[in-house]
Formats: structure tokens, C-alpha cells, sequence
């Protein structure tokens, strides 16, 4: 088993239950952990034996993109999408990070971490 992290990917864009927030929209930042069987491409050097991190990349780009008023609910759905179109992945941990939250405080971030197995 072996483990590919895709770290501190940033993206701004509209998550919130404020309509604030929906407007202006905020600074988020993805850290993403998967596991997987990587005897084979440690071998072969070979793409297509491995998980492509710029596939990773791409889904938490595009879920993030589409607003939600829960970190969970877009979590879930980036673990949702990693199971779905990359067979290759064991278990994955998501955190979503939002920079700066408007919860009345000095506050640097709020993290959700959600994980998922086969």
C-alpha cells in the first residue's frame, strides 16, 4: 500500500450559509490523502498503473467550484467522486479548509476532515 498526498491546493470560490459569503465568497484550501496499491507503477513507470494526482486535482477543482453552505457537503462529495472514477483508491481522507471564517473571532481557519474506505 502506498500513499499519494495532493497538499494546500487553493481555490477561491462561494461556500457558506451566509448570503455574505455566497456573494463575496472566501479563500479555501484542499489537502487530499489516498491510498493505494503502488507496487505496480513503482516498477513500470508507467501513468497509467499509478493514481494521477492531476485527476485528484481536477475533481476537488470542479466540486469546489459548485457552492454549497456546508465544508462537509463538498468533502463528501470529493470522496464520492475519488471512488467513482478511480477504481484504484483503498481509502481517502479530505480536508477542506476556509480561510479566515466570519465567525466573529481571530480565527485563521476552519478544517473539515472526512475519510473513506472501500
Amino acid at each position: 500500500m502506498g500513499i499519494i498526498q495532493v497538499n494546500n491546493i487553493k481555490i477561491f470560490t462561494n461556500h457558506g450559509c451566509l448570503d455574505e459569503e455566497a456573494k463575496i465568497g472566501s479563500e479555501y484550501r484542499v489537502d487530499v490523502e489516498v491510498k493505494a496499491d503502488l507496487k505496480k507503477s513503482a516498477k513500470s513507470d508507467n501513468l497509467a498503473d499509478t493514481v494521477d494526482y492531476v485527476h485528484l486535482n481536477h475533481i476537488v477543482k470542479e466540486e469546489m467550484a459548485i457552492r454549497s453552505e456546508l465544508l462537509e457537503e463538498v468533502a463528501q462529495r470529493i470522496l464520492d467522486r475519488f471512488f467513482k472514477e478511480i477504481p484504484m483508491i483503498k481509502k481517502a481522507k479530505v480536508a477542506v479548509a476556509k480561510i479566515n471564517p466570519p465567525i466573529g473571532g481571530n480565527v485563521e481557519e476552519v478544517v473539515i476532515i472526512l475519510t473513506k474506505k472501500r
